[in-house]
């Protein structure tokens, strides 16, 4: 069977690609854009909110899309019908991060001629990412490829956490996912975290992300800070970092006073449930152990903070 394949989901394009079919692929979402062959691809989403702007005002522009009951993103209907994919890739996890579900079956039933597959991915903890590309695996009818990636991932993984758990110290983290308000990172982010040798503060591994309050943080006074806003690049964190040193009891965290705060790319790492959670892993092991680990990621994927 000849695939075409609409992936709305930049882990599930990056899942495809691993999996040796990015040749199949048709169309994409506004956010996927990895690897960069993939956005020559038409793009098949948009979103109904300004997200170029600051973190507290798309708060306040997803509270008000929610609340109106509207999706925070759109499905482009006539771009769909011209791409006349045979499968379309989507999740179920959250209706902020991505085209979600219901959208998508939305969509599909304006389609004329057309019953492409709907492979709707749920990825809440690790296990979950490694059923989900089983999941698109067995769809292509690559059931051995799929086993060889996470074979693959969960190996690297694991020699991650062996190269860190030698190591004596063992740091109370704290993820940070959304700046204003605060946010801290669930999901798989605890697991990565326990992985890199580290103590995950505030939110649970397989559980989505919790909203942190000011006197939760400051009650647990981590060692480290990560700064990881969902969908922010290095240079976007790090332009709107200013909102969290502004607040007056920043100063008083240890972290901040130790410099041990850290600003990371959200957008290309950690918020990307696929196989990039294993450079996600890395860049927590260089963090939380400075020159004794090292995989190359310092600059480009995170940078102590100024």
């Amino acid at each position: 069977m000849t695939h075409r394949i609409v992936s709305l989901l930049p882990s599930a394009t990056e899942i495809v690609v691993a999996l040796g079919y990015e040749a199949a692929l048709v169309g994409r979402s506004h956010e996927c854009d990895v690897p960069s062959s993939v956005k020559q691809l038409p793009v098949c989403s948009e979103p109904r909110i300004d997200i170029s702007a600051p973190s507290p005002v798309i708060d306040q522009q997803v509270k008000s899309a929610l609340r109106d009951a509207l999706s925070i993103f759109r499905v482009l209907n006539p771009e769909l019908q011209r791409l006349r994919p045979t499968m379309i890739i989507t999740q179920t996890q959250c209706e902020v991060c991505a085209v979600n579900l219901k959208d998508v079956e939305a969509a599909v039933t304006e389609l004329i001629g057309l019953t492409p597959e709907i492979v709707p991915l749920l990825p809440m903890s690790l296990n979950d990412i490694w059923s989900d590309i089983h999941k698109v695996a067995t769809a292509l009818g690559a059931s051995d490829q799929g086993h060889h990636l996470v074979n693959n991932l969960q190996q690297r993984l694991l020699g991650i956490s062996a190269n860190t758990a030698r190591l004596q110290s063992r740091p109370k983290v704290a993820c940070i996912e959304w700046i204003e308000p605060l946010m801290s990172a669930g999901n798989w982010i605890p697991e990565l975290v326990e992985i890199a040798n580290g103590q995950c503060l505030h939110a649970t591994a397989g559980h989505h992300s919790p909203w942190l309050s000011w006197t939760d943080l400051l009650a647990s006074d981590p060692d480290v800070i990560i700064i990881m806003p969902c969908g922010f690049d290095l240079e976007r964190t790090e332009r709107e970092f200013s909102t969290l040193t502004s607040h007056p009891e920043w100063q008083s965290l240890r972290a901040v006073h130790n410099g041990d705060v850290f600003l990371a790319d959200g957008h290309l790492y950690f918020n990307r449930p696929g196989p990039r959670v294993v450079e996600s892993a890395e860049i927590l092991a260089e963090i939380l152990h400075g020159s004794t680990v090292s995989y190359g990621h310092q600059g480009s994927g995170w940078k102590r903070a100024e």
